[in-house]
This record gives C-alpha cells, sequence and structure tokens, in this order.
C-alpha cells in the first residue's frame, strides 16, 4: 500500500515537474531556456529596459544645455554612432579573447562601462553654474562622453548576444527547424519589448518629480545586471579547449583550435567575401534604403511639447504604448508571420508602411481635431500601428540576417549587417537634423 502511494507521489511530482518545464518553455516561446537563453534574454531585457533614461537623455540636453530641435536631432544622431561600429567590437570578442573568454570577459566590461557612465551622468558637473571653473561647456563635453560609452556599453553587449543567437540559429536552419529560427529573434526582441514596456511609462512618470541626472542614477544599476548573468552562460576558456585537445572520437578538434587561432585579417577577409555575395549586399542594399529616409524626430519633440503641451509623463505613456505595441507585433509575427517567406513580409509591410506614413500631416495640420480625434489618442494611435508594422518588417530581417552568416565569422557579419542598418538610421536622423536646420 505505502510503496502504491510513493509510486503515485512520485509519479505527481514527475507530471508536476513536467508541468513546470512545459510552462517555461512556453514562455521561451517553444525554446528549451538552457543557461546560455536565460543569458541572452537577459541582455534585451536591460537594453530595453535602458529605455528608462531615454526621454531623461532627451530632455538633459532640451532642457539643461537648450539645444533647439535641429541640435537635438544631429546630437541623438551622434550618440547613435557607437551602433555603427559593431564589427569592430565583433573583430575584439571573436578575435582577442579576454581572460580565455570570448563572450563573458566582454559582457563584464561591457556592465561596469555602462555602470561607469551612467554614474557620471547622475553624479557629475552641473550645468546651471560653474563649478570647481569648469563651463557649461566642458560639461556638456563630458556628458556627451559618458553619453557615448554608455551607448558602447550597450551596443557591446549586444554584438556578444547577436553572436551566440547567431551560432544557434544557424543550428536550427542547419536541423531543419526554422520555427525555432525565428522563436530565437521573437525571444529576444520580445525580451527587449518587454523590458521597455516596464519601464516606459516611469521614463516619464520619474521626470515630473525628479531631475533626468537622478534618473540617470537608478539606470546605472541596470548594466551591472549583464554583468552578473555573464557568468551563467556555459564557456570553456579557450585556452582550457587546446591544452585539454578537445578531443573527439581520438582527434583533436581542429575547427576549435583554428577559432581560437583566427587572425583579424582572416576574419575581415571572410567577411569581405560573405558581402560580396548577391544573396547578402542586395537585402542588405535594401535594408539602408529603407532605414535612411530622414526623420523628423528631434522637430516632433518640440512640436509635441512646446505646439500641443505634451509633458514627460504623456511621453512616458505614450512610449509604453509602444512598447506594448511591439510585443504585440512580437507576439503577431511568431504566431502567424514566422513561416511566411521574407520577401512577402517585407513586401507588403512595405507597401502599407507609405500611407501610414503620411497621418502624422494629420496632427500637425490639426486637422485631426476637426475630425473629432484629440491630440492624445491620435498619437497613441499612430504609436500602436506603427510599432506593430515595424516588428513585422524588423523581425524578418534579423531571421535574414543570421541565416546569412557563415560559420566562424558569426558576431562580425551579424554586427556588420546590423551597423549598417544602424547606420542608415543615423544618416536618416542626421539628415532629417539638416533639413529641419534649413526649413526653420
Amino acid at each position: 500500500m505505502n510503496s502504491n502511494i510513493d509510486l503515485m507521489q512520485s509519479e505527481n511530482d514527475a507530471s508536476s515537474i513536467e508541468g513546470d518545464d512545459s510552462i517555461l518553455k512556453r514562455l521561451f516561446l517553444g525554446i528549451d531556456p538552457t543557461p546560455d537563453i536565460i543569458a541572452i534574454a537577459t541582455i534585451y531585457f536591460v537594453e530595453g529596459a535602458l529605455g528608462l533614461a531615454r526621454l531623461a537623455q532627451t530632455f538633459l540636453l532640451k532642457d539643461e544645455f537648450h539645444l533647439g530641435p535641429a541640435e537635438l536631432s544631429a546630437t541623438l544622431g551622434l550618440l547613435s554612432l557607437p551602433w555603427t561600429i559593431k564589427p569592430l567590437y565583433g573583430f575584439l570578442s571573436d578575435g582577442f579573447p579576454i581572460f580565455g573568454y570570448r563572450r563573458r570577459s566582454y559582457l563584464v566590461l561591457a556592465g561596469f562601462v555602462g555602470f561607469l557612465s551612467y554614474l557620471v551622468l547622475a553624479f557629475g558637473l552641473d550645468t546651471v553654474a560653474v563649478v570647481d571653473g569648469v563651463d557649461t561647456s566642458m560639461a556638456f563635453t563630458i556628458t556627451i562622453i559618458s553619453l557615448l560609452l554608455s551607448s558602447a556599453s550597450i551596443a557591446l553587449s549586444d554584438v556578444v548576444a547577436d553572436g551566440i543567437v547567431v551560432q544557434k540559429t544557424r543550428e536550427a536552419s542547419e536541423r531543419g527547424d526554422d520555427a525555432i529560427a525565428g522563436g530565437l529573434q521573437s525571444l529576444c526582441w520580445g525580451s527587449a519589448a518587454m523590458g521597455a514596456l516596464i519601464s516606459a511609462y516611469f521614463s516619464g512618470s520619474l521626470l515630473e518629480s525628479m531631475s533626468p541626472r537622478e534618473v540617470f542614477g537608478i539606470a546605472s544599476v541596470l548594466p551591472l545586471l549583464v554583468s552578473g548573468i555573464s557568468f551563467l552562460m556555459q564557456e570553456e576558456p579557450i585556452g582550457k579547449k587546446i591544452s585539454n585537445g578537445d578531443i573527439q572520437n581520438g582527434e583533436v578538434n581542429d575547427f576549435e583550435i583554428e577559432q581560437a587561432e583566427a587572425t583579424v585579417g582572416e576574419q575581415m577577409s571572410s567577411l569581405w567575401a560573405a558581402l560580396r555575395q548577391p544573396n547578402i549586399y542586395k537585402p542588405v542594399l535594401f535594408l539602408f534604403l529603407w532605414k535612411a529616409t530622414p526623420t523628423s524626430d528631434g522637430a516632433m519633440l518640440y512640436f509635441m511639447t512646446n505646439d500641443i503641451g505634451f509633458g514627460p509623463e504623456f511621453l512616458g505613456r505614450a512610449r509604453l504604448v509602444t512598447a506594448a505595441s511591439s510585443l504585440v507585433g512580437v507576439f503577431l509575427y511568431n504566431q502567424y508571420l514566422r513561416r511566411v517567406p521574407i520577401k512577402d513580409v517585407l513586401f507588403w509591410t512595405s507597401i502599407a508602411s507609405v500611407p501610414l506614413g503620411l497621418t502624422q500631416l494629420l496632427l500637425i495640420s490639426h486637422y485631426n481635431r476637426e475630425l473629432g480625434i484629440p491630440d492624445g489618442a491620435f498619437v497613441f494611435g499612430d504609436d500602436v500601428v506603427f510599432s506593430i508594422l515595424g516588428e513585422f518588417a524588423f523581425l524578418p530581417t534579423l531571421v535574414l540576417a543570421a541565416r546569412l552568416c557563415p560559420p566562424g565569422i558569426e558576431a562580425v557579419l551579424f554586427a556588420t549587417l546590423m551597423s549598417l542598418y544602424n547606420g542608415a538610421s543615423t544618416v536618416g536622423t542626421e539628415v532629417g537634423a539638416a533639413l529641419t536646420k534649413s526649413l526653420s
């Protein structure tokens, strides 16, 4: 009798464990939540959660340093430059291991650089008065340098995570498991959207009760999560792999040794060979032209704050709606579009974006009021549509880029593709700033 009870208890315990595993796997979109996957999701989560400081950054430049719309757009474009040199981080992580680690050491470094940068922004120079002989121009320079370093730290951790994602995506594609390949990208950007969702509202509401620099102090804790989570990653030191011989069936794994001894020159040659392939440079050219469209972010910010009268709290709510909509977009893509050919998804999202891109003219001309649509409701609706459509267009490009990466230079090539993507966005921002300056 007791043995039967024990047997039933064991079966119940096993069923409970399987149920927990099933829930956890569903939470990770059907992907086995290994330590590497958890670490990747956490890194992307932090990347999204650091949006907590994004509005603080904007209002610091707008209100404390009194930048105009064109100057603000140009400065924000400058701050995105660390994201345009991501191949450099890829070369470093692939070709120059620190203490034998290609991934973990760079994540620790990125976390501490981000932490220190935000501390400087939080407790650095005051701009309202001369402090110890340091004038406002020097304070502005130090602030820009700190913002650049904080941006670079996020970009570095993003490259390291991307390298792991690309490797796992390619392995899934080689097994013919395209659903997992698309699901992994959805998990990454879903984690980023979740982090952005949690921090979005507070990015504005906190500015109603504290200064931008105090918000930077709160945000400084987040990069430390990247440093801490790196120790979950399963990575053997390269020196240990070689010294142990990494023996498989009595033979040394030449691939690991070859990877460990790879030089930057060899990586650049492989990168150039890959970029010359038509199936790579044609999609890259499409993405560059698509993202290089001039933007009006700086002018729109001033329009919404000075003309319409929106404050930081409303802008925080708008960011909350955008983040929530991005999550919806990730979910819809993962459920209905990840098996649809990438070419078809990009074609129809491009077609849909043309008329939708003109809707802001209704807000600028205040014609939305004649239609009975309040300004706030119009902004929210516009954000919802563009966020969902943006995910539909962005996620397949990530899957495409990951599939294009050949073995051995995953981090470098993927970083190059994303750098061109980010560089195009910077071009669009700077062209928009120039247009704003010339038309104002």
